[in-house]
């Protein structure tokens, strides 16, 4: 059985072609134009007045909105001729389609209250639902439709929209950042971001994504950039709250603020670390502590910061200036740095393995290469090696060769050349009293009841040491004379030179306890073994047998007389200690070298350059220069080689340097 609906749609249909066919399709448009607005206009002023209650209003509007497109797809569908063929060939005429919505934005601009009415509703449904409510979201999407279907979502909505959005977020924003934490906040920040994008997802026109989010990101985070790093940088940074500063990290990555986070990480480094390096009573524990703390940096930067290069050298800088921040005053970190090596290095460090050992070196190696003096670095870690190698307290030949082949790499072979002549010298006295032992001096000549071994150490490559006048045992000087007379034999033409201060011996002594081995230095040795022959001795007497000076005579007796355990401690221990005058010696070396390195930069400078200003001569030093110097110490070492007539000022121009031939 055939409907009467399909049957008058059937009319219908035929009715259309039949006007379209006898060229009658205009006046059919315009009659359905005509009876559209006046169905619009009416359902649109029926909305005016209609309930207080903004979701029953906003329905209304919606349903509304869909007869009117239910209907105009039915008078669509019956008049698609007049579509195909009138409204095709005529300019300027819009489809069925496009003339309804036409006509529903022009009466709806005509019901200024309904239009601010829906606004106004859907701006309150969503900050209902920014306050935690649950809302209709399906009513808030097919509204916004309407809006981008009628090409006013723009103007009429996102304007105001954006406007409420940012007001909206400006009070949360103060509000939250007073009453809570700087992680709180930012997780607060996340979420709201993470809101905003959802809902672009579930009811907003796609291209309000991102006015919206810069919106969001403008008031709770570009407002609050100093609030956040004046409040929480440094908290964050003191606990290492690894996840809080991998949020702060990507929150500012959005904002373009990568610039403020580095320069509050630079400052957080300077003042941290400012406050361990100036803390004299904190300078046994500053390489550790620094260390710790340029681990936990590294830490954050692998896990927060995203291997980011920016901060990478953010933090090589500000570690540089802190490594360096008492050069001006003394050598204090790059000392401390190469003591640090020393004990690490030193036979005694218990339960510390190769592998332990060696990634302790790779860590040190990272501050080293902060250090600006690097000369001040190699003269006392000299120091300290010659010790470890003359005393046999090397806690591995194989980390102290390591540890040399890393300096090499860092600073090429100059660097390492006397520190690797070093290693030459003790290999070649190994071999060199081996070959004593078998000569016929050694077999014939020495006293019998002592061993000697001779460390043959060449000039150049070891620290300078002080000689120091000593009256050895009778047995002693013999065993130097013969081993002298051997050298000699073999290596004719050479002068030795017998260090004293760094000789050290195993006494066998008889206690009324038992027998015991004493490690000693050379100068103890003299003096317990005058108690061969007397029970005591006042200092006068010590001091008149040995012919020790005073100062190293009552050092010598204070290791031996106030030990915990007297004498019977290890008391050679003394000579790993150093004292405050071969401190203050290493540093005047040091500056006396680095005096004889800027002569020596000028003069090449001036003997190439003939002719040259001070600004220009004091700009070519610093760029030659590989260690720290003040101006001011430039222009004494200026004044001295003019002094010595190797340079002259200009007569016309005092600022004016020239070279003398």
């Amino acid at each position: 059985m055939i409907s009467s609906s399909f049957i008058s749609s059937y009319f219908m249909l035929k009715a259309v072609d039949n006007l379209c066919l006898h060229k009658m399709g205009g006046d059919l448009y315009q009659r359905i134009e005509k009876e559209c607005e006046a169905h619009i206009s009416r359902a649109l002023q029926s909305l005016v007045g209609q309930s207080p209650d903004l979701v029953v209003f906003l329905s209304l509007v919606e349903k509304c909105w869909q007869d009117l497109c239910d209907q105009i797809m039915m008078i669509r569908g019956i008049a698609l001729v007049l579509d195909r063929t009138y409204v095709k060939q005529t300019p300027n005429v819009l489809s069925l389609w496009d003339m309804g919505l036409h006509l529903f934005r022009k009466h709806l601009s005509l019901s200024p209250e309904v239009e601010h009415r829906t606004v106004t509703g859907l701006l309150r449904l969503i900050e209902k639902e920014r306050l935690g409510e649950a809302i209709d979201r399906a009513l808030l999407n097919h509204l916004l439709k309407m809006f981008t279907a009628l090409g006013i979502y723009s103007e009429s909505f996102e304007k105001p929209f954006l406007d409420c959005t940012s007001q909206f977020y400006a009070t949360e924003g103060v509000k939250y950042m007073q009453l809570s934490d700087v992680p709180d906040y930012l997780k607060h920040v996340e979420m709201r971001l993470h809101e905003e994008h959802e809902r672009c997802l579930l009811y907003l026109d796609a291209t309000t994504r991102k006015p919206l989010v810069a919106t969001a990101e403008r008031q709770l985070l570009v407002s609050h950039i100093s609030a956040i790093l004046d409040k929480g940088f440094t908290m964050l940074m003191d606990g290492n709250r690894i996840e809080d500063l991998r949020r702060l990290y990507g929150l500012f990555s959005r904002v373009n603020a990568f610039e403020l986070l580095r320069q509050a990480l630079s400052s957080y480094i300077r003042g941290t670390g400012q406050g361990m390096i100036m803390d004299e009573e904190k300078d046994k524990d500053l390489v550790s502590s620094l260390l710790e703390f340029k681990a936990s940096l590294d830490m954050i930067w692998e896990e927060s910061f995203s291997r980011n290069d920016v901060f990478s050298n953010t933090i090589k800088d500000a570690f540089e200036h802190l490594i360096n921040l008492r050069q001006i005053l003394d050598t204090l970190c790059t000392e401390l740095i190469a003591k640090f090596l020393d004990e690490k290095l030193r036979a005694g460090n218990k339960g510390t393995s190769e592998e332990e050992l060696e990634g302790m070196l790779d860590k040190v190696l990272v501050l080293f290469r902060f250090i600006q003096g690097k000369d001040v670095f190699e003269a006392f870690y000299k120091k300290d090696l010659a010790k470890r190698l003359l005393l046999g307290k090397s806690a591995s030949i194989d980390a102290e060769k390591s540890m040399i082949s890393k300096l090499k790499t860092e600073c090429g072979s100059q660097f390492t050349n006397k520190l690797e002549g070093m290693f030459k010298d003790i290999e070649l006295s190994k071999e060199i009293n081996e070959s004593f032992k078998q000569s016929s001096q050694a077999r014939t000549k020495l006293p019998s009841g002592i061993e000697l071994s001779v460390h043959v150490l060449t000039t150049g490559y070891w620290p300078t040491y002080p000689p120091m006048d000593i009256r050895l045992p009778h047995e002693l000087n013999v065993y130097q004379d013969i081993f002298k007379e051997f050298y000699l034999s073999k290596y004719s033409g050479r002068r030795l030179m017998w260090q004293n201060s760094l000789g050290h011996c195993v006494l066998k002594a008889e206690f009324p306890k038992g027998k015991k081995e004493l490690a000693v230095s050379l100068f103890q040795t003299v003096v317990l073994m005058l108690f061969n022959d007397a029970q005591k001795l006042s200092f006068e007497d010590i001091k008149e047998s040995t012919g020790i000076e005073d100062k190293e005579l009552r050092r010598t007796l204070q290791s031996l007389a106030c030990g915990k355990v007297r004498v019977l401690q290890k008391v050679n221990a003394i000579q790993l200690k150093e004292t405050v005058e071969e401190n203050t010696s290493t540093t005047e070396r040091v500056f006396q070298d680095r005096q004889y390195q800027v002569d020596a930069a000028i003069v090449r400078i001036m003997k190439t350059r003939k002719v040259l200003s001070h600004t220009l001569l004091i700009t070519e030093l610093f760029q030659q220069l590989k260690f720290p110097i003040k101006p001011a110490d430039l222009k004494k070492r200026i004044e001295s080689l003019i002094d010595r007539e190797y340079l002259e000022r200009d007569k016309s121009n005092p600022q004016i340097y020239n070279y003398l031939a």
